[in-house]
């Protein structure tokens, strides 16, 4: 796991030893949206995962602490952002009520490509105004200190206070998250 703020910088290699060095590859558009923000972040670098908690594994942050995106479809065909806690998933119910849209679909990942062009499949991040999506975020996650997060492919995440994320994000924040297996 490789821990950086902002760009990666050359390391020089130490005593003959080889050094390997992982090049930083979020997205361009969120580092860009995130910097003109000012928002303080760091950048983990991690084994390739695809699933949310196998990404929060690879992390090694908590599941409650990885911010899973889901994305979902309106009645009208409006892309929003679902998200919550890797450690939980969303009850449909108590989002269409949060949401006032009617009956909620979730997107399928072959529509990923056109909603975040500079992402890879499934690593989009939670930051839905970039992409000119409504956010909503589950209480249970809003009450982090820190949150973890997809920076647009799958080895690469971004760490922030909650609080910065709010004010960059400005979600609505509801209950809609259940624990895994509840």
């Amino acid at each position: 796991m490789l821990l950086s703020r902002g760009p990666l910088r050359e390391v020089q290699p130490l005593d003959n030893l080889t050094l390997e060095v992982i090049a930083m590859s979020i997205s361009p558009a969120v580092e860009r949206f995130v910097k003109a923000h000012g928002v303080e972040y760091e950048v983990i670098q991690h084994p390739a995962a695809f699933t949310a908690m196998e990404e929060a594994a690879a992390a090694h942050v908590s599941g409650q602490e990885w911010a899973k995106t889901v994305v979902v479809f309106t009645p009208e065909g409006e892309a929003i952002q679902a998200v919550l806690p890797a450690s939980s998933s969303v009850d449909l119910g108590k989002l269409e009520r949060l949401v006032r849209a009617g009956a909620l679909r979730l997107a399928e990942e072959k529509e990923f490509v056109g909603l975040y062009p500079d992402c890879e499949p499934g690593a989009m991040p939670p930051l839905g105004n970039l992409y000119h999506q409504k956010v909503f975020v589950d209480r249970a996650l809003a009450a982090d200190e820190t949150i973890v997060f997809d920076a647009g492919d799958h080895h690469s995440a971004l760490r922030m206070r909650y609080a910065d994320y709010e004010k960059l994000v400005s979600p609505i924040v509801g209950e809609f998250g259940r624990a895994v297996g509840a």
